[in-house]
């Protein structure tokens, strides 16, 4: 048996809160989503009610259990590999292109802007390592950010069921790349220490970035509202080298939202590089 549902008053509260905080826009139909959310946040916090969380919401200014609502809130679904044709179009047209491009100085800059826990940027590094292993000895400089403190905590432990691992992952980097540990695997230290997981909010103050080569901000601009969202690509845009490409989610676009960018078709599907001035 579930909580009781949660009041319209209340749900209303945690809608606006999640939206001032992170830029994230709860739809009034999606009480649902918010209820199963919030019941293991009740659970952890002692309490019976959905009612009786709030209240304890609305007592103190925005503190750690906010966060952790807000957190509660994102969406953290994800395998690896996930909609294989990105990472398909990694291997055969943008590494390859960045690579000549970035031979002499033989540094290359990627972001990933949602790492939820994990398996994208480390199915990006996997990529990187089996097709060009020569790019072991570049600079690589590998961010990927989330709002989530917990999700960061799961990537940089890179510590997967097997379930998990079961989900997109090739048996055979499986076995190259993971150590077993107990009933779950963990990405090995040396793969693990190439990328910099950290804590930041799309919607807020962005972390100081090189200029990028690469940024992949994949399946969560559509929960943002469209000043968000514009806010986002700007600044992406304003951070990405004159060759960059951009990578966003299958259902995601810059069209209406920043004419800087076009799209292109690369390797089956399609992504973004900036307009040529």
């Amino acid at each position: 048996m579930g909580m009781p549902e949660i009041s319209p008053e209340d749900l209303n509260y945690v809608r606006e809160m999640v939206r001032t905080r992170s830029a994230i826009v709860l739809e009034p139909e999606k009480a649902y989503l918010v209820q199963s959310r919030l019941e293991p946040v009740a659970k952890s916090e002692g309490v019976q009610t959905l009612a009786e969380l709030v209240q304890k919401l609305r007592q103190v200014p925005f503190g750690p259990l906010h966060k952790k609502v807000v957190e509660a809130m994102t969406t953290n679904e994800t395998s690896f590999f996930r909609d294989l044709s990105p990472f398909q179009a990694l291997k055969e047209t943008v590494l390859p292109d960045l690579l000549a491009r970035k031979a002499l100085t033989k540094k290359l800059t990627i972001w990933c802007g949602a790492s939820s826990s994990g398996q994208e940027p480390y199915s990006i590094l996997f990529t990187i390592l089996e097709e060009f292993p020569e790019l072991k000895q570049w600079d690589i400089q590998f961010t990927a950010t989330d709002i989530s403190v917990e999700m960061l905590k799961r990537c940089q432990e890179g510590r997967y069921s097997q379930l998990e691992v079961n989900r997109g992952l090739p048996a055979s980097l499986l076995t190259k790349y993971f150590t077993k540990k107990g009933l779950a695997w963990q990405v090995q230290d040396d793969i693990r220490k190439m990328v910099s997981f950290r804590e930041m909010n799309l919607a807020g103050t962005w972390l100081p970035f090189p200029k990028l080569d690469l940024v992949l901000i994949r399946n969560v601009m559509i929960y943002f509202d469209v000043p968000t969202k514009k806010q986002i690509l700007k600044k992406a845009r304003e951070l990405m080298e004159p060759h960059a490409y951009l990578f966003l989610g299958g259902s995601e676009t810059t069209m209406n939202l920043d004419d800087g960018f076009e799209r292109v078709a690369v390797s089956g599907t399609s992504c973004y590089r900036l307009k040529k001035q």
